[in-house]
């Protein structure tokens, strides 16, 4: 008899943990990897960035980083992978197959690390959170981790 009162509270409780630990900001839509890839400027236009956002100035890509790749799969294997695939199916976000091919650099690792600007600013962002329903967390990734997930994202 108890089993039966625990097992619904447990079964919830886990349901309830995964909706608020894992979101579904930045879809990937069909379209050119310069979508969404630029981060919104200064009120007068002058195409300052003074949100804080990266820009494609602080990314640069070389071969990939295999060390780097690694980490970024062990921090996909603790924090996305409950919202995320490494194939092209969604779970509750977009899948990661081809995500590198359809975004830029600079505009994955803001949906990385500065999700709450993103989804307040960024079209594409916002598209994504009405598809997906559940916003993506943050999750308090460093630069460098959100780095090394990105290179976990070029090696899929």
């Amino acid at each position: 008899m108890k089993k039966r009162t625990i097992l619904p509270g447990l079964m919830m409780a886990t349901l309830t943990t995964l909706l608020i630990a894992c979101g579904g900001g930045g879809s990937a839509p069909a379209g050119p990897p310069s979508a969404g890839g630029a981060p919104p400027t200064s009120a007068g236009g002058t195409g300052k960035n003074t949100s804080g956002l990266l820009t494609a100035a602080d990314i640069a890509l070389g071969d990939i980083d295999q060390a780097k790749a690694e980490k970024g799969r062990s921090t996909y294997d603790v924090k996305c992978q409950a919202c995320h695939s490494t194939g092209a199916n969604r779970v509750v976000g977009p899948g990661w197959k081809g995500i590198t091919e359809r975004r830029q650099p600079e505009w994955i690792m803001n949906m990385i690390l500065n999700i709450d600007v993103m989804l307040e600013t960024d079209p594409e962002a916002q598209k994504g959170l009405e598809e997906c329903l559940v916003r993506m967390p943050n999750q308090g990734l460093s630069k460098e981790e959100g780095r090394e997930v990105l290179e976990y994202m070029r090696t899929l």
